[in-house]
């Protein structure tokens, strides 16, 4: 299977809402065959990983990711959900399996710099995510060695919950701290949690440039309607 080209960030489109897929929303007992069927509309497919501690869910493993690289030449965007004392073998695991892109927590903080350090060794490029309710300016001493930079809108690691109302003045003040790096490269700001048919164009006006479509996309009644939407924003 092909990979992404190493310039893929830069080349992710600008004009429109990048459509980056969750897979933890695909049909799992067929998900190669979810995954041929939502191929066209798809510019990444994210990947979370959470270890039952650092966030309630436990889900998923580099085997799942390396199996994903051999039937999608996708981009792979891994949020890992991993608690400090186990983020740096996660990283080494999820690089080994074929990831493009592995953001992890703000609230890592400890071991951060040293996960960003090997990110960098490893030819992979970094990402970072907020919780919900951590203050945005923590990103600011990291943004620029990211290509990635994520707000929750809704608790960790949780399916199916409602829009924090400060999420879009969190995203404003993320596209600041992103515009203050420069444009020496390019950093993508992204939305995840409280996705829907209300809360996208909000997420879209407040500068997301990607929106982690989960059911959303994956449980549209007609995806080349829902994807003409979401492109439309």
């Amino acid at each position: 299977m092909t990979t992404p080209s190493k310039s893929w960030i830069a080349d992710l489109p600008k004009d429109r809402l990048i459509a980056e897929f969750s897979v933890w929303s695909a049909e799992l007992v067929r998900l190669a065959d979810d995954l041929a069927r939502v191929d066209p509309h798809v510019d990444i497919l994210h990947i979370d990983v959470a270890d039952g501690h650092f966030a309630p869910a436990m889900l998923f493993f580099p085997d799942l990711v390396a199996g994903v690289r051999k039937v999608s030449s996708r981009p792979i965007h891994v949020h890992l959900m991993v608690a400090d004392s186990i983020l740096l073998s996660q990283i080494e695991q999820f690089a080994d399996a074929g990831s493009d892109l592995i953001s992890l927590h703000v609230e890592n903080d400890s071991v951060a710099a040293e996960a960003l350090d090997l990110l960098e060794r490893r030819g992979v490029a970094a990402g970072m995510v907020l919780k919900v309710d951590t203050a945005v300016e923590r990103v600011e001493k990291y943004a620029s060695r990211l290509s990635f930079v994520t707000l929750l809108g809704t608790a960790i690691g949780v399916k199916g919950q409602g829009l924090d109302e400060k999420a879009g003045a969190r995203l404003q003040q993320a596209k600041q701290i992103i515009a203050g790096c420069g444009a020496a490269h390019r950093i993508v700001l992204a939305a995840d949690g409280g996705i829907r048919e209300h809360t996208v164009p909000l997420l879209r006006q407040s500068g997301a440039e990607t929106v982690v479509l989960g059911s959303l996309a994956f449980n549209a009644p007609s995806l080349d309607e829902r994807m003409a939407w979401v492109r439309a924003l």
